[in-house]
């Protein structure tokens, strides 16, 4: 290849990376900018934002924002729709439509709709794409499209606590107690107790927890130990360096009992690992 083929091959590949981390560092730029909060509404008036409440950049469809009411410490992921009334610019009356708590996070893309009311209580969780609504449509007439029909409504609520899985779809009327799990792209309808675990289209109860029995049925792994509030960073990383001690000890304990061969061998794919940028397993050895 000739030499100013070789230059020019140089020079635009350098272009190409300095472009890319313009582009990059830009839309950053634009998302920061573009994030919604109460010191910060941009050209939203929601009834309430909440302290430290911050809807993410790009938004989706938001309109009936005066009867939309945000509580503190919220997180509205991109693309995330919030609608209040069947359409812009109707008069929803003195009360809020759709009222979020504090400390709920809202998934990317995911969709609420309420003309009538929709409630979360605080500290509710939602994945990626979950719809939440107080509307459907109806098929009555046979003769009409269904999208011309008049939807039916009514209120939703969900209880403090709840987590909703990626593409959990809430139809209207549905009432979820506290502390509900819904799994990923269930449909739920209807009351669903504290404590329960809901999966299906339509949702059903697949576990439920009672002060008496405890989960029915038991779960199948043990519960994780929660890190005590009072751990520092450093005594967090003096029990990480323990722990691969004790894994260290258990490997050597397991090549003593099964030889010097099993030994080198363990030692020989422990290499090829840290070679492949790999880290082998507590207590996992050759074959």
């Amino acid at each position: 290849m000739p030499k100013n083929e070789n230059l020019f091959s140089s020079w635009r590949g350098w272009c190409g990376r300095v472009t890319s981390r313009l582009v990059h560092r830009g839309w950053r730029a634009v998302q920061r900018a573009g994030a919604v909060t109460a010191e910060r509404p941009g050209p939203y008036r929601f009834g309430r934002i909440g302290v430290g409440t911050r809807l993410a950049f790009p938004q989706g469809t938001v309109f009936g924002e005066p009867w939309i009411e945000l509580g503190e410490h919220c997180v509205i992921g991109e693309q995330v729709t919030l609608t209040a009334g069947m359409m812009p610019d109707v008069d929803l009356g003195p009360e809020p439509v759709l009222r979020i708590g504090d400390g709920v996070v809202l998934g990317r893309g995911s969709h609420v709709i309420a003309s009538v009311s929709v409630e979360f209580g605080d500290d509710v969780f939602c994945g990626p794409y979950v719809y939440v609504t107080s509307d459907n449509h109806s098929y009555d007439d046979p003769e009409q499209p269904i999208g011309r029909q008049w939807p039916r409504s009514a209120p939703v609520h969900i209880g403090p606590g709840s987590w909703l899985g990626a593409g959990a779809v809430i139809l209207p009327g549905a009432r979820l107690g506290r502390n509900v799990v819904v799994a990923a792209g269930a449909v739920v309808r209807g009351e669903v107790p504290d404590h329960a675990v809901v999966a299906g289209a339509p949702a059903r109860i697949i576990r439920r927890w009672a002060p008496d029995e405890g989960w029915q049925p038991p779960l199948r792994t043990p519960a994780p130990v929660p890190i005590p509030e009072d751990m520092t960073v450093e005594e967090l990383l003096a029990l990480a360096e323990l722990e691969r001690g004790r894994e260290l000890e258990l490997d050597r304990e397991q090549a003593g009992e099964r030889g010097p061969d099993w030994e080198r061998g363990l030692d020989r794919e422990r290499g090829l690992d840290r070679e492949r940028g790999l880290e082998r397993e507590p207590g996992a050895g050759a074959s």
